[in-house]
């Protein structure tokens, strides 16, 4: 029987400066997920932060979070909707105002949602692939505009191992990460020549206290005994890859998808 403490660190790692001085901007960032752990982790590598989500009741917790632990002056917070270019725009403006231009951008807005393919109203289909590709579309876009100017930048989206793998019920989400996949691939090869680097993580299961709510217990618990340690990745266990991405240790890697799963079919 696989023992589900083997591979967890007792606790998440201490920051090494790998982004001190920097800006980023992370997408739907407010709630317990990848988002929130992200922004938390940049924070602890030095960053100065902007988090964007489209609940304002949980921008506004998370900033107050933020600013508690890292100060005030290193955390920004603009409501953002990734289906609205104006807002999208807005956001990037705010960081450059507050902190500088973006030099990390983390795309993780996603929706997701369980639904067989032959019940799917085209509605379902449409706002899955709008949030989750389309607006990694729309901020990778606004990134390579501003960072390409400069010369330097990172852009780290937030895919899934459903880009790779089939499962029933998830046609439209799995469409859309395989999609944000293919956008890496061939975004990072225009972004190259001007020294921006576009890269995907792709996790399988992270636990959090939101989708622990969304989704069934038996069917969370089947797919983490299906990973390798019998667990999912804590949340800060997938921004651990994302802040490296986004380091200069990560310096010749672009267009790359990075599993991080114990497996990845």
């Amino acid at each position: 029987m696989v023992n589900p403490e083997q591979g967890r660190p007792a606790a998440p790692l201490p920051g090494h400066g790998l982004l001190r001085g920097r800006t980023a901007l992370v997408t739907a960032a407010a709630g317990t997920g990848i988002g929130g752990a992200a922004a938390r982790r940049l924070l602890e590598e030095g960053a100065r932060v902007v988090v964007t989500d489209a609940h304002e009741r949980r921008l506004a917790e998370c900033e107050r979070a933020l600013a508690a632990g890292f100060g005030a002056a290193r955390v920004a917070a603009v409501r953002c909707d990734v289906t609205d270019e104006q807002q999208v725009q807005a956001a990037f403006d705010t960081a450059e105002r507050r902190f500088g231009p973006p030099d990390v951008v983390v795309n993780n807005a996603g929706l997701g949602g369980t639904a067989p393919l032959v019940g799917m109203e085209d509605a379902e289909w449409s706002r899955v692939l709008e949030v989750t590709l389309t607006g990694t579309m729309r901020c990778t876009r606004a990134a390579m505009r501003r960072m390409g100017p400069r010369g330097r930048g990172a852009v780290v989206n937030n895919a899934s191992v459903l880009g790779w793998r089939a499962q029933p019920g998830q046609a439209h989400y799995a469409a859309a990460k395989a999609g944000v996949m293919a956008l890496t691939r061939c975004a990072a090869m225009e972004a190259a020549p001007h020294g921006v680097r576009i890269n995907a993580v792709a996790p399988s299961l992270a636990m959090h206290e939101n989708l622990a709510k969304s989704a069934p217990a038996e069917l969370l618990e089947e797919l983490a005994r299906r990973e390798a340690f019998g667990r999912a990745a804590e949340p800060w266990e997938v921004a651990n890859v994302i802040v490296f991405l986004a380091s200069d240790y990560a310096s010749y890697m672009t267009g790359e998808v990075v599993p991080v799963s114990n497996q990845r079919a």
